[in-house]
């Protein structure tokens, strides 16, 4: 319940949904925070992919990832609405601690984007962003592994929303053995959950 109302609160109040996200960032800096960043250090030293560097991003990262997001065509980015892109947007998510900004990179170019938005009451929302010429490399299952350990490691539920119209997102997480649908949402989305295989497990994506 408390999910759906924050899904309308961000999507239709932006004023409130900004009290909202000072406040979760209160909360969970007190309650959370400190055992995320271990499990996403740990997520990291877990999972890697030859050829490609795995990290959080820093600040110098930003302008980087502005240049990726931009040369994304329109239709890529029709269902990839997690916050603002233009610079001041990017920097007020950076400084947000309950927000987990990371890339991929190859060699000095970031060639994707992925990411935490993690909430107090132990569930977080997860996304990503790969550039076109990279996709089909294997850097999207290391990205899940990633993310999705993070949020079980940590005590989290793990979480996405996708548009019933996105077929590409929706044939990906037909294939995923981690993905269930646990809701549906106005404007036909869907709420999907990313779930271990087995007690314990989970490192098979």
């Amino acid at each position: 319940m408390i999910t759906r109302v924050l899904l309308v609160i961000k999507h239709r109040l932006p004023w409130l949904w900004a009290v909202v996200e000072r406040l979760n960032t209160l909360v969970y800096g007190l309650l959370c925070r400190r055992d995320m960043q271990l499990q996403v250090k740990r997520a990291f030293a877990n999972f890697e992919l030859r050829g490609f560097e795995f990290r959080p991003l820093s600040d110098t990262d930003l302008h980087d990832l502005q240049s990726l997001i931009r040369s994304q065509g329109e239709e890529r980015l029709r269902y990839f609405r997690p916050h603002g892109f233009d610079m001041a947007s990017l920097k007020r998510m950076h400084t947000n601690s309950a927000f987990l900004m990371f890339g991929v990179f190859c060699g000095e170019r970031l060639v994707g984007y992925f990411f935490l938005r993690c909430f107090w009451n132990r569930k977080c929302f997860v996304g990503r962003l790969i550039d076109e010429p990279y996709e089909g490399r294997g850097i999207g299952r290391v990205m899940n592994q990633i993310l999705y350990h993070c949020a079980w490691w940590s005590g989290f539920k793990c979480l996405t929303t996708i548009s019933k119209h996105n077929a590409a997102i929706m044939r990906s997480h037909q294939r995923n053995p981690h993905a269930r649908v646990v809701g549906s949402l106005a404007n036909d989305y869907l709420l999907v959950e990313f779930v271990p295989l087995a007690a314990g497990d989970g490192t098979g994506l």
